[in-house]
């Protein structure tokens, strides 16, 4: 299983989230910029998620809800900064449900031996800022997420091996 860490340093408006996958740059990448990949695995297992817009060009935005099986649904939003790249992708963070709180998340993906690095550095306007999306649930959203993303890496490497099997 895949280690995730999440760093928040005291008192400064930060979190820092890794975690290592089995698997290429590329195809971590495809998981989170193409948007049926991403809806398999983004949030918390107990829920689903919808996708109402997602350009990720710089200046292109985004827009998803995460809902759980009593109706409620949790929308978030933001805007891509630069072309996103193999090497980085840099978008603001915004939950509807606190409008004006926004974060800039920095995700950089290094590849070492066929394993891939995620690492995301989320900055946001204050430490209280920070700290109320720790206590709304960030850090079980982000674990089971990447385990999700985990599983769907797998997932995709065996079909990518069984179709190269089956092209031999």
């Amino acid at each position: 299983m895949t280690r995730v860490r999440l760093e928040s340093p005291p008192g400064v408006p930060q979190t820092v989230a890794t975690a290592e996958f089995d698997a290429p740059r590329l195809l971590v990448f495809r998981a989170f910029l193409e948007p049926d990949l991403l809806s398999q695995w983004l949030g918390p297992r107990r829920m689903t998620m919808t996708i109402d817009e997602f350009d990720p060009r710089d200046g292109g935005r985004y827009r998803y809800a995460h809902h759980d099986a009593q109706g409620n649904h949790y929308t978030f939003h933001g805007v891509f900064h630069g072309d996103p790249t193999l090497d980085s992708v840099v978008q603001t963070f915004e939950y509807e449900g606190a409008p004006g709180h926004v974060s800039l998340d920095t995700m950089i993906l290094e590849e070492r031996g066929g394993r891939t690095s995620v690492r995301i550095t989320s900055i946001y306007q204050s430490v209280e800022d920070r700290d109320a999306m720790l206590a709304a649930g960030m850090e079980t959203g982000i674990r089971e997420g990447m385990e999700r993303l985990e599983k769907l890496l797998e997932r995709l490497e065996r079909q990518s091996d069984h179709g190269a099997s089956r092209a031999a």
